[in-house]
């Protein structure tokens, strides 16, 4: 399975750092995760990839689901850092143009 790290910052905004391979095995527990901090009323949330070492598409569907789930409930999900390997699978996607990578966590919301 894959390692989560979730945290708030002080401007309540969700910070979740998937750590290995982001794929149909893993990809449930990553979905689950951002619905749950949804659910908990925080629904600005920014997925920093830096230690995601490979994406598919079902990893590309958690994340595409927990966006709109976002948006529902009034917030955005962005992505931030992502590695060389999960930057080539967005491009190849085009979901570049929706999950507009970020430098840096700070960053994603606030630039």
């Amino acid at each position: 399975m894959i390692e989560i790290d979730v945290t708030t910052d002080s401007q309540g905004i969700g910070v979740v750092v998937p750590k290995g391979r982001l794929t149909m095995v893993s990809a449930p527990q990553v979905r689950s995760t951002l619905e749950q901090l949804v659910d908990a009323g925080t629904a600005r949330i920014v997925v920093d990839l830096a230690e995601t070492t490979f994406l598919d598409s079902s990893g590309l569907g958690a994340l595409i689901s927990a966006l709109k789930t976002a948006r529902k409930a009034g917030g955005d999900l962005r992505i931030a850092r992502p590695t060389e390997a999960v930057l080539t699978v967005l491009r190849l996607t085009n979901l570049d143009k929706v999950l507009r990578p970020r430098d840096t966590v700070e960053g994603a919301f606030y630039v």
